[in-house]
């Protein structure tokens, strides 16, 4: 367990929590740890869902799919993240979509009992998680305003001004590439691509790659009201 105190104490369920504390908590309780590779399934849409993941290397995806075969990404988590902390405590615990290896990762999962036996252990641990649950509800609700707008030129003002609230400058790096942000706007690619043409051409931002400036932020804001 030694060798992965260093992602655990990045974990958002261990921050702020001494590393000799995480040995001692993760003593207490049982727990598994998975090996994927790129592509692996992790978990089923419709699968039970009675552990939290804790990602200990690589990165996964939450893919949602449609009887079209349409598949749309509607998360992406790194070393540190976890996953299903949503669900352990619901009264319907299937999982909603897949998760799906996005590199080679390492998945270190914990059942339900044991994570309330970490959580009564140290205060910390459950502020941590309260606070994990608080910020997801948030992030939902981002994406269902997102989701709300009208077209393409509302969708992505709206995730830019997201940013810079989080970035606090108007030289923004995004946390996803082009194909990503397509899909959590629920856009085609390609109309992205166009948009954010437009947007140069009309001197609201500038861009290259993931890197971002917001050039003119009255008219950034006025996207939203058009």
């Amino acid at each position: 367990m030694e060798k992965y105190i260093d992602s655990l104490s990045k974990s958002v369920l261990f921050k702020n929590i001494d590393r000799d504390e995480i040995v001692k908590l993760l003593a207490l309780v049982p727990y598994s740890i998975g090996d994927y590779t790129k592509g692996d399934i992790i978990a089923i849409e419709g699968d039970n869902c009675s552990s939290l993941g804790v990602i200990l290397e690589g990165k996964v995806e939450i893919h949602k799919p449609f009887p079209s075969g349409k598949v749309v990404t509607i998360n992406h988590f790194e070393a540190g993240n976890v996953f299903g902390e949503s669900l352990i405590f619901s009264d319907e615990s299937k999982c909603p979509a897949n998760v799906v290896a996005s590199t080679n990762c390492r998945i270190m999962n914990i059942e339900k009992e044991n994570i309330i036996k970490i959580m009564e252990s140290n205060g910390a641990a459950l502020n941590n998680f309260v606070a994990l649950l608080s910020n997801r509800i948030l992030m939902l609700n981002e994406r269902i305003t997102n989701l709300s707008y009208d077209t393409i030129r509302k969708k992505i003002a709206n995730i830019i001004l997201i940013e810079y609230s989080k970035q606090k400058n108007k030289y923004l790096t995004l946390p996803f590439c082009r194909k990503k942000m397509a899909e959590l706007l629920n856009i085609p690619r390609p109309s992205l691509s166009r948009e954010l043409i437009k947007m140069k051409e009309d001197g609201i931002i500038d861009y290259h790659k993931n890197k971002l400036k917001i050039k003119d932020m009255r008219l950034l804001e006025k996207c939203l009201l058009e």
